[in-house]
C-alpha cells in the first residue's frame, strides 16, 4: 500500500512517519530538498522521499501520483509573526490545505487524512469537549485564523466527495518541540526563566507527539469517512503544568502570576531582542494571548473507535523533561541561544 504523507520533516513528521512505517506501509515523503539531512534521516528510516512544496500544486503530482492514501500533515505553528512570516504561513497552512486535498480529489486518492487542529474549533471553557462543538469566541492568534480557515477548507473538500478523515490534534508535547511552549520549556532548564507566570488556571488538553502519531496512523488505518477526531490528553490546568515542571532542576520556581494585559506588556518589548539574536519571537504577545484560553477537548471518540490511547499529563512531561535534558548535554553549541533552540539534526 502506498502512502503519500506530507510535513514528514518536521516536529510531528518523523515519528509520523515511522508510525506509518511499523505499519508495512510504502510511505513516499514530500520533502523541499531530497539532499537536505532531515530528509535523509527519513530515507534511513525506509521513507521515499520526493521533492515538492504544498505551496505548489504541481510539484506535488509525481509524488502523488499511484498513491492508494494521503495523509497532509504540513504546516506551519509559530506565534510572534509579522509581515512575510505570516504571509508564509498562510500559504502553507491555508493554500497548501487546499493544493494537497484539491490534487487528491483530482487524482481520485481512495483514502485522504487532513491534520488539523482543536484550535479550529476554538476556546472552549473550563469543560472538556468532542467534535460537535463549535467555535464560540474568535480567534486570538494568526495561527488560529490559518488553521480556522483550513479545517473548513477540509470540510468542503469532505462535502464535494473527497474520501477524508480530518484529525484534530490538540497542542502537542515532545522533545525538541519548535513551538513556544518548547522555548519556554527550555527556558526552564537553562534556568533562564522567570519567577513569574500568567493564566493559571487555563487548561489544555496536551498530546505527546508520539501518541499523536499513532493516533494519525489510526485514523487512515481505521477511520470511517466523513468523520473527524479529536487526538486529545488529560485536561490539565497551567499551573498543575508548570508544578509538574518544578518537580525537575531548572530556573526560578513560578512564585507569582500576573494578569495577561501585563504579560503582554512585557512579552512585546521582549520580541524584537528575540529576532536580534535569532530566535523566533516565541515570548510574544500572540504567545500570551494564545496561552489564556482554555482548549480542552475530549478524545473519547477516537479511543472508542480506533482504539487510540495516550499517556497521563504527568508522565508525558517527565518524560519529556528526561529527554530535553538528554538533548541539552549533546548539544555541541553551548552559548544560550543555540541551547534554547531545538538540537539542529546536523548536530
Amino acid at each position: 500500500m502506498n502512502l503519500f504523507l506530507t510535513g514528514a520533516t518536521g516536529f510531528i513528521g518523523r515519528p509520523l512517519t515511522q508510525a506509518l512505517l511499523r505499519r508495512g506501509w510504502n510511505v513516499v515523503a514530500l520533502v523541499r530538498n531530497a539532499g537536505s539531512p532531515q530528509a535523509r534521516i527519513l530515507a534511513r528510516m525506509g521513507a521515499q522521499c520526493v521533492p515538492g512544496d504544498v505551496t505548489d500544486r504541481e510539484s506535488m503530482r509525481a509524488g502523488m501520483t499511484g498513491a492508494d492514501w494521503v495523509v497532509h500533515n504540513a504546516g506551519w505553528y509559530e506565534f510572534g509573526l509579522t509581515g512575510q512570516g505570516r504571509q508564509l504561513m498562510r500559504a502553507t497552512n491555508v493554500t497548501g490545505t487546499d493544493n494537497v486535498l484539491g490534487l487528491a480529489l483530482e487524482l481520485g486518492i481512495s483514502r485522504t487524512v487532513y491534520v488539523s487542529s482543536t484550535i479550529a474549533f476554538g476556546a472552549t471553557g473550563p469543560i472538556a469537549v468532542d467534535e460537535t462543538y463549535r467555535r464560540q469566541k474568535p480567534c486570538v492568534s494568526f495561527y488560529e485564523k490559518t488553521k480556522t480557515e483550513a479545517h473548513e477548507i477540509a470540510r468542503g473538500f469532505q462535502q464535494r466527495g473527497l474520501p477524508l478523515i480530518i484529525a484534530c490534534p490538540d497542542g502537542v508535547v515532545g522533545p525538541n518541540d519548535h513551538s513556544a511552549r518548547g522555548y519556554f520549556l527550555r527556558m526552564y532548564l537553562n534556568r533562564l526563566m522567570t519567577p513569574f507566570a500568567w493564566a493559571p488556571d487555563t487548561i489544555n488538553s496536551l498530546v505527546h507527539v508520539d501518541d499523536l502519531s499513532e493516533g494519525i496512523a489510526l485514523a487512515a488505518e481505521k477511520g470511517q469517512v466523513g468523520e473527524t477526531y479529536i487526538l486529545a490528553g488529560e485536561p490539565i490546568r497551567l499551573r498543575e503544568m508548570t508544578q509538574i515542571w518544578m518537580t525537575k532542576p531548572g530556573g526560578f520556581k513560578i512564585r507569582f502570576y500576573i494578569p495577561t494585559w501585563l504579560a503582554k506588556i512585557v512579552f512585546a518589548a521582549m520580541e524584537p531582542l528575540q529576532r536580534l539574536v535569532g530566535l523566533p519571537a516565541a515570548v510574544s504577545r500572540e504567545t500570551a494571548s494564545a496561552a489564556s484560553i482554555s482548549i480542552a477537548y475530549s478524545s473519547a471518540k477516537a479511543q472508542r473507535e480506533l482504539g487510540w490511547t495516550c499517556r497521563p499529563a504527568k508522565q508525558m512531561w517527565l518524560e519529556t523533561i528526561e529527554q530535553e535534558l538528554e538533548l541539552l548535554a549533546q548539544r555541541k553549541k553551548r552559548d544560550w541561544v543555540s541551547r534554547l533552540k531545538p538540537m539542529q539534526t546536523d548536530e
